[in-house]
């Protein structure tokens, strides 16, 4: 963008209806009139919003309600279950690993975790599952409802399952496992979890509202998914096998591994499931990619090995459209495929939460941006539907 950041407003009044509330820069005021069009012409309930360009916050934003059920209005502190945009994250905690010189990539997963190697494993590679290309993205046995929440018996689930496909061939969307398995690596490769490492080593130093393990005190600031246990099916649908029981267990096996009908409980906020139950505000998810960007975080030669293309874009054998992932991150679609502009990394998840992160083509600053919300559809601002 010319010129400086200037002129911030302060967002009390602005347009009709619903008020968005935060501030902005006037440069910004057409997505201060998207954000609340999201709240008053489009079902929204509530979300939040927070730009960063050259290391400067140009908008701030947050409206509607937080929980319908209380009454509870969006504030700049809510917290959210950001599902996938916590596996961003983790890779960042990965990373910071392999720059210290802990794990290395190209090394199989074994030479850390050398039960992994069962049923064909023994050469799969942390780049792999990073990239989501270890043709783990479920697990075929049918385990107890609820066993997402017991470390040792997922960890030994995954390293005792035979690839869906052969490793390094594809690459398809590790949507619960991928957190399970760079997890038990983190932990097998330094002791402690990868909820105390992005404590202690990212979210902490930086003052970033980022939660793996959410602390029961900050339930109050958490806004309730409200998702319904009513319909998640136990067992597994008769005849289901190959991709399509695959894609099932991917989100259903466990019962309850996605999330439903546990997402609003203490069990779930209190879990370290690194792909999938963060907590954050928008805020605290621009603050990590903002520090991810200038240095802080990774150094420029490990961030530039983490964000290139690791898996050539291909529609995989988890999705319907094409993907490119990098090491944690995934690249944006072709156009008319998924919505979102061209970014060069960024973490989305389900119900509209996104975190992303691009530089220009010859940057001489850097700029970042992360939304959150709960809800489905946008293209601006990951919404929150009733």
């Amino acid at each position: 963008l010319p010129g400086t950041v200037a002129d911030v407003d302060a967002g009390a009044g602005h347009g009709s209806g619903l008020t968005v509330q935060g501030t902005w820069d006037r440069r910004f005021a057409p997505v201060a009139d998207a954000f609340q069009a999201n709240l008053t012409e489009r079902g929204e309930t509530g979300a939040a919003l927070s730009v960063w360009v050259d290391g400067t916050r140009v908008a701030d934003l947050w409206g509607g309600v937080a929980d319908p059920a209380s009454g509870r209005q969006w504030a700049p502190d809510t917290l959210v279950n950001v599902f996938s945009v916590g596996k961003a994250f983790a890779a960042v905690v990965v990373w910071r690993q392999v720059e210290g010189g802990l794990l290395d990539p190209d090394r199989p997963v074994a030479a850390v975790w050398p039960a992994f190697a069962a049923a064909g494993k023994e050469d799969v590679t942390l780049r792999q599952v990073l990239a989501h290309q270890a043709g783990l993205p479920a697990v075929r046995r049918r385990l107890p409802p609820g066993a997402m929440f017991d470390r040792a018996v997922m960890a030994d689930a995954l390293a005792a399952q035979e690839p869906w496909w052969e490793p390094g061939t594809a690459h398809g969307y590790h949507v619960n496992t991928f957190g399970v398995l760079c997890g038990e690596v983190l932990r097998r490769a330094t002791g402690a979890s990868a909820g105390t490492l992005l404590r202690d080593e990212v979210v902490g130093p930086l003052g970033a509202d980022v939660h793996l393990g959410l602390p029961e005190p900050l339930d109050a600031r958490v806004a309730p998914l409200g998702w319904a246990e009513a319909g998640t099916p136990l067992g597994e649908p008769a005849g289901a096998e190959g991709l399509d029981l695959m894609r099932r267990n991917a989100y259903l096996n466990p019962a309850g591994l996605s999330g439903f009908g546990v997402v609003d409980t203490r069990a779930w906020r209190a879990a370290e499931l690194p792909g999938t139950n963060v907590h954050a505000s928008a805020r605290g998810v621009a603050a990590v990619y903002d520090a991810l960007l200038d240095g802080r975080l990774l150094g420029e030669t490990i961030l530039a090995e983490a964000t290139a293309p690791h898996a050539a874009t291909g529609t995989s054998p988890g999705r319907c459209w094409p993907t490119t992932t990098t090491g944690g991150w995934r690249r944006p679609e072709p156009a008319g495929r998924r919505p979102g502009p061209a970014t060069p990394a960024r973490s989305p998840s389900t119900t509209g939460l996104l975190g992303r992160a691009s530089r220009p083509a010859q940057p001489s600053r850097h700029r970042r941006s992360a939304p959150t919300s709960r809800g489905g559809r946008s293209s601006g601002t990951p919404p929150r539907r009733r």
